[in-house]
């Protein structure tokens, strides 16, 4: 199994950016897809999710609205569409995996892709 994030970096309040999450190694359309993120000196926070299988999306209430999950089925891919980025959105970003059985563990996480927000 390997799941790999991709397209962290600096933006300034108010920008843009596109989180990748590549996956192999399981069957992807059987697996929901969550996004977590973790600054400095806080817990890790659930910021949405994508179920593979029924479509169903979540997101946080700090995100709705501005951030956005889909799923590239032929990739095996998943997205995190970020606007209106404010400081607070700054943490490392992970891409982990949930086999859709009804446990709330994720099985599979990535190595994480740093988000930094500047004011």
């Amino acid at each position: 199994v390997r799941i790999v994030e991709s397209g962290g970096g600096v933006v300034q309040t108010g920008g843009s950016l596109r989180l990748s999450c590549a996956t192999s190694g399981f069957t992807f359309g059987d697996y929901t897809i969550g996004w977590f993120r973790q600054a400095p000196g806080k817990e890790r926070e659930a910021v949405s999710c994508l179920s593979n299988r029924d479509g169903i999306r979540y997101y946080a209430d700090s995100v709705k609205g501005r951030f956005t999950t889909s799923s590239e089925n032929a990739k095996n891919t998943v997205y995190l569409e970020m606007t209106s980025l404010k400081p607070d959105d700054s943490a490392i970003y992970y891409c982990a995996a949930n086999p859709t059985d009804g446990r709330r563990e994720y099985d599979y996480w990535g190595q994480g892709t740093q988000v930094t927000v500047s004011s």
